[in-house]
């Protein structure tokens, strides 16, 4: 279904979005990131929280490192990490992400992953693969969130399209 070229992509993809979305937010006032915007984090800043969150939680379950300071619970994933903590962590989260998808094969991706909800206290078991797309589609999902809200904040923005991104992408010549 996957392969550990297409995790490459997705982590390269990550980090590049990452990169331009929080120059774009750290521009903003601490009021205009924090501002309700109406997205499940409230605002920008809750919401880049939320994802630096959800991507450690996921990356420790790939690769055994550290989880997220915090237990899974809305209020504490916007508000687990301040501003100048968001600003510190992603690029170091992004190359953690990056370095497992350049670590693994094929057997990486097949069978399942266990582990035990933060938010049920319940054994969870899912494919290994579509953890491993959670990660990415969790990405994705909320950066277009983000992406919307600094458009409406009337951030200058850039593309988020994978044939955009820079360096090549063998698969689409």
């Amino acid at each position: 279904m996957i392969t550990p070229a297409w995790c490459q992509t997705m982590a390269r993809y990550n980090a590049w979005q990452n990169q331009w979305m929080f120059q774009a937010a750290d521009a903003l006032s601490p009021g205009e990131r924090r501002r309700d915007r109406g997205a499940f984090f409230g605002g920008i800043e809750g919401t880049l929280s939320h994802l630096l969150w959800g991507d450690m939680l996921w990356i420790a379950r790939f690769d055994g490192g550290p989880g997220p300071l915090k237990v899974n619970t809305s209020q504490a994933t916007a508000e687990a990490y301040d501003w100048p903590a968001l600003i510190a962590e992603r690029p170091k989260l992004d190359a953690r992400i990056a370095s497992w998808a350049w670590s693994i094969g094929q057997d990486d991706l097949e069978g399942d992953l266990s582990w035990i909800s933060g938010s049920t206290g319940a054994e969870m078991t899912c494919s290994r693969a579509l953890c491993v797309m959670q990660i990415f589609n969790h990405q994705t999902h909320h950066r277009g969130q983000v992406h919307a809200m600094l458009t409406a904040a009337g951030c200058a923005t850039e593309p988020t399209d994978l044939p955009y991104m820079p360096g090549e992408i063998p698969e689409w010549r």
